[in-house]
């Protein structure tokens, strides 16, 4: 984990501490986006070096910042080109996305139910999202996949998570196309240099 060593770290620190103080987790994912979007267009803030250099066999997830007093923590996410998820949730945390460098094809859906370890989800939307723009997930509308949809670019985005994301349910279709198999994924941390 890196603690605010690079330029404008402190004050994405306090934005982020201001938005956690909201009454709810709409209006907190909403100060939060809007704060995420401003720091990405203005330049205040950036990233460390090493959040731009992929890893070849996964993408790549840095925890930057994690707070103490409030719990959050802040996410460098590495894609390298066609580097993606399959369709996971946040374990149950509210979260906030900004595409920092790049872009990603984000496929929203919703949980139809489960019987007997086939679990049924619709699509609900898809996006496009360019560097700069922001996106929330608050549970219980949470499940999604997320791809680099470029052939030769890297995309590095920036999660904020309301506490350190260790674990998420992964979601793999059937072999006879009806539906998916959950299991839980425990998450690891890509080395911050």
């Amino acid at each position: 984990m890196l603690n605010l060593p690079f330029p404008g770290s402190r004050q994405l620190i306090d934005a982020i501490d201001f938005a956690v103080g909201q009454p709810d987790a709409a209006a907190l994912t909403s100060s939060l986006r809007a704060s995420l979007c401003h720091f990405m267009s203005s330049g205040d803030v950036q990233l460390p070096d090493c959040v731009f250099v992929p890893c070849a066999e996964h993408y790549a997830r840095r925890e930057l910042y994690r707070s103490e007093e409030h719990g959050y923590c802040i996410v460098a996410m590495t894609w390298a080109p066609g580097q993606g998820t399959p369709i996971h949730d946040h374990d149950g945390m509210w979260c906030v996305e900004g595409v920092w460098h790049g872009a990603l094809d984000i496929q929203q859906y919703d949980l139809q139910g489960h019987e007997d370890e086939r679990w049924q989800f619709s699509a609900i939307g898809s996006i496009h999202a360019a560097a700069g723009s922001a996106g929330s997930l608050i549970p219980p509308h949470e499940y999604h996949s997320i791809r680099n949809p470029s052939d030769d670019a890297v995309t590095v985005s920036l999660h904020v998570y309301a506490g350190p994301m260790l674990r998420c349910s992964v979601f793999q279709p059937l072999p006879d196309g009806h539906g998916y198999t959950r299991d839980m994924r425990v998450l690891g941390l890509d080395r911050v240099q």
